[in-house]
């Protein structure tokens, strides 16, 4: 083979090991109010309000964890945000959480904080337990979780975007209960802990902007092909019951789920598989 052939043989090798523009510096879209930016992690890493953050127990690493990060008041105050209004944050592998404004804007010192955790590209996370991905390129933590009751879904990661919107309900009326429902029903009760912690990976009805997981009332409620116990139990630890190489769904312990916000949930299926 001629001298030529190692030649053009040395650039293919050199243009596959260059970086390309999918090796970019990652981007956040920030929707809100119909206005849509895009925040690179550079650009935030530089914010002069970007600091360095130490967690005891991350829920996603569940272990501690250092990060740079921005309070989420800071970037939401700029925007001229409610806190009636709700922010979703969707992340890359369909994830979506919904967590109320007022959450995240704070309320002094007896209030959990929001931080975004950025991923510096230059000195990547370490992947997640079981997986082969980190949490970046951007990661919403607390500090003080349980002063606000945070919920295990609402420490989204992978986040690509951030958007404010209506409350669930109101977006879509097709995960409410129905209105002559007595107000002290635990449907009712069942209803807000599914947004939280079910819509963040499912839709009911058809309604939702998750798409990690199958939707919970269409073609059929669960309450009608499991039985109470067996419902009870996959909640509680779905690998005891169907385990599958791509499985995903998490257990959910007594501090995520209570007893009582469990029925709540089993009462709110079982109330939306009639509508």
């Amino acid at each position: 083979m001629g001298e030529g052939f190692w030649w053009r043989s040395l650039l293919f090798t050199f243009v596959l090991l260059a970086p390309s523009a999918a090796q970019a510096t990652p981007e956040l879209a920030v929707e809100i109010a119909g206005e849509r930016i895009i925040l690179s992690a550079e650009e935030l890493l530089g914010r002069p309000d970007t600091q360095d953050l130490s967690l005891k127990q991350d829920v996603a690493y569940r272990k501690a964890m250092q990060y740079r990060a921005l309070p989420m008041a800071d970037l939401l105050s700029a925007h001229s945000v409610s806190p009636d209004e709700e922010i979703e944050f969707i992340a890359s592998d369909g994830f979506a959480s919904l967590i109320p404004a007022a959450l995240l804007l704070g309320d002094g010192e007896e209030s959990a904080v929001a931080w975004l955790a950025i991923e510096p590209p230059d000195a990547p996370w370490p992947a997640l337990p079981g997986k082969q991905i980190s949490a970046g390129p951007f990661y919403l933590v607390w500090t003080d979780a349980e002063k606000s009751g945070i919920r295990s879904e609402q420490w989204p990661y992978a986040v690509v975007q951030v958007r404010n919107v209506a409350p669930a309900a109101t977006r879509w009326p097709e995960i409410a209960v129905a209105d002559d429902l007595p107000a002290e029903d635990p449907a009712r009760a069942g209803q807000e802990v599914f947004v939280t912690q079910c819509m963040a990976c499912h839709t009911l009805n058809g309604a939702g902007s998750a798409t990690k997981g199958p939707d919970l009332n269409q073609p059929a409620n669960p309450t009608r092909y499991f039985t109470e116990e067996g419902l009870r139990r996959l909640l509680r630890d779905p690998a005891a019951l169907r385990s599958w190489p791509g499985m995903q769904m998490p257990a959910f312990s007594q501090e995520m789920l209570s007893e009582a916000e469990l029925d709540a949930v089993i009462a709110y299926l079982r109330h939306m598989a009639d509508h």
